[in-house]
């Protein structure tokens, strides 16, 4: 009996060993797993965090992308301006403006044409904003032949006529029955008989202007003589004239300077100077273009002035 006791006793002390060893480990595992829950949460609220800021950055970059993007394609707005022109001196003229314009977000875009026919029905049809070739009588025979819609806007430039030494090098030295070239064409012709009478060497009848011709010669003191050619033949015939009365821009093609040469030469003044000044041209309706209207002014600037006076030695000289 006392063995059986004995035993009991010590199943029981045994018992209550292993419960208070097993109350121990319980007590570190649960320790370490509420741990590993709260170093598990603070990273995952840490990575909510630096994903915000992430996303908060991407969001200013985008911003400031788009905001930048705004910006290079606010500069890079340019209107395009196309101009049809002859290649001396209009072209070489407009050449003259084409920074200017550009700092105005311009770009003017110059192409140049060696006829009188295609700058002004490219401007018709559109290819053409503009063009910078012609006087406005021309401008007007061409619309009523052609039926075109084409005004001018502004005069730039003439290119004045002058009466040219030949056999003579001198008004005076002119004599009875003296040869003087003069163009054939009817546009020209009167041009230069009113040059002639500007410097007193005929009298033309009251009221011909520029529809003048020989048979309006009412006054004759030399009793001259008329060589009626091409107007670009004329500065071939120095040897078979006295003098000569030749267009500014034949003259300039031969090497002529119409202010070292020229013995009279067109006032800017002068009705043929404004008649025939040579002016900016579009279609119409476009008047009023912004781009036309800043072309204008950069050409009628007194940088453009400064360099028509010093480039062309007088002829082509500024109308503004």
């Amino acid at each position: 009996m006392k063995k059986k006791l004995l035993a009991l006793i010590l199943a029981l002390a045994m018992a209550l060993a292993l419960a208070a060893c097993g109350s121990g480990d319980t007590t570190d595992d649960t320790a370490a797993t509420t741990q590993d829950t709260t170093t598990t949460e603070e990273a995952e609220d840490t990575a909510e965090e630096t994903e915000d800021a992430d996303a908060e950055e991407t969001e200013d970059a985008d911003t400031d992308a788009e905001e930048t993007s705004g910006d290079e394609d606010a500069d890079s707005e340019t209107t395009v301006l196309r101009v049809a022109a002859s290649p001396t001196p209009h072209a070489e003229i407009l050449e003259q403006v084409v920074d200017v314009l550009a700092e105005q977000g311009i770009e003017l875009i110059i192409t140049e044409y060696d006829d009188y026919i295609v700058p002004n029905t490219a401007v018709e049809e559109g290819e053409e904003d503009a063009n910078y070739f012609q006087h406005q009588p021309y401008l007007d025979q061409f619309n009523e032949e052609n039926g075109t819609h084409l005004v001018s806007v502004a005069a730039i430039h003439y290119e004045p006529f002058g009466i040219y030494p030949c056999t003579k090098t001198s008004l005076d030295e002119l004599e009875e029955g003296d040869v003087v070239g003069v163009p054939n064409d009817a546009t020209n012709e009167a041009r230069a008989l009113l040059l002639l009478q500007d410097a007193g060497l005929i009298t033309l009848a009251d009221g011909v202007g520029l529809e003048a011709t020989t048979n309006d010669i009412v006054d004759n003191p030399y009793n001259l003589t008329f060589l009626e050619v091409e107007a670009a033949m004329l500065p071939n015939l120095t040897t078979e004239c006295a003098i000569a009365a030749i267009n500014g821009n034949y003259a300039l093609q031969a090497g002529f300077s119409s202010a070292a040469d020229a013995l009279v030469t067109e006032d800017a003044e002068s009705e043929a100077a404004q008649t025939y000044a040579n002016v900016i041209v579009v279609k119409e309706g476009n008047e009023g273009n912004p781009a036309v209207q800043a072309l204008v002014e950069a050409l009628q600037s007194e940088a453009v002035r400064e360099y028509i006076e010093a480039t062309y030695e007088g002829n082509v000289l500024p109308i503004f």
